[in-house]
């Protein structure tokens, strides 16, 4: 039986991704920051581990013993909604994240001997460009997290999938239907994280068609479908 490493499995993303795993016969260790919400992984027939993405000596430990296959990075620290008198404090634990975090999560990955590592990045942070925006397009040099987290996995030594996710809906983001340009439902942004455990390497960008984004890759690679939903 395969194995998974979530981490940030109580996420707008890393809750269905968990319920695809484990309905794909994964074995799924899932992380979460909140002890009250391990019930929920458990639920889902997920191992819970509590712990805090920068204390890299017990996640590498962890780690460690789990011997993952695959490593999944789906760890943000955003508020309900986007609440925009709450994002300024929310980019900043968000930058730490991608930079600190990523790192740690990394080197975890390689310790424990992991083959593969995917993470989620953002499709709206590039540079202007012509649309649809493929992903060579350079992203925005003032996205120093996301440019640090892309560096970090793509330079692992293993392989790499990065998964720049347009703006989310649905359970969990506070926003029931799209909001803005590149929307993607949080079900479709789970479906291209489990299709990348097995299939492609490299970046991604996951929305849906509107124009914004380029998608030839996640459509010819992964055989990603905007419109998923699990129920």
């Amino acid at each position: 039986m395969p194995r998974a490493f979530v981490a940030g499995a109580t996420g707008a993303i890393g809750l269905p991704l968990c319920r695809l795993l484990v309905a794909e016969g994964w074995n799924v260790i899932g992380t979460t920051r909140k002890p009250e919400r391990a019930e929920e992984l458990l639920d889902l027939g997920v191992s819970p581990v509590v712990l805090d993405i920068f204390d890299a000596e017990m996640l590498n430990g962890i780690v460690s013993a789990v011997r993952p296959d695959v490593v999944v990075h789906q760890l943000t620290d955003l508020p309900p909604g986007l609440d925009p008198a709450l994002m300024d404090a929310a980019r900043v634990r968000n930058t730490r994240i991608r930079t600190e975090g990523t790192r740690n999560l990394v080197a975890a990955a390689k310790a424990a001997g992991a083959r593969r590592i995917v993470a989620q990045s953002l499709g709206f942070a590039y540079s202007d460009g012509v649309r649809p925006l493929p992903e060579s397009t350079p992203l925005d040099p003032g996205a120093t997290g996301v440019i640090s987290l892309e560096q970090q996995v793509l330079g692992s030594g293993l392989e790499a999938v990065v998964l720049r996710y347009g703006r989310l809906y649905g359970p969990g983001t506070g926003f029931d239907a799209p909001n803005g340009a590149a929307p993607v439902h949080v079900d479709a942004a789970a479906n291209a994280a489990l299709l990348a455990m097995t299939e492609g390497q490299g970046i991604y960008n996951i929305a849906e068609p509107d124009g914004e984004l380029s998608l030839d890759r996640a459509f010819e690679d992964l055989g990603w479908d905007p419109d998923f939903r699990l129920e």
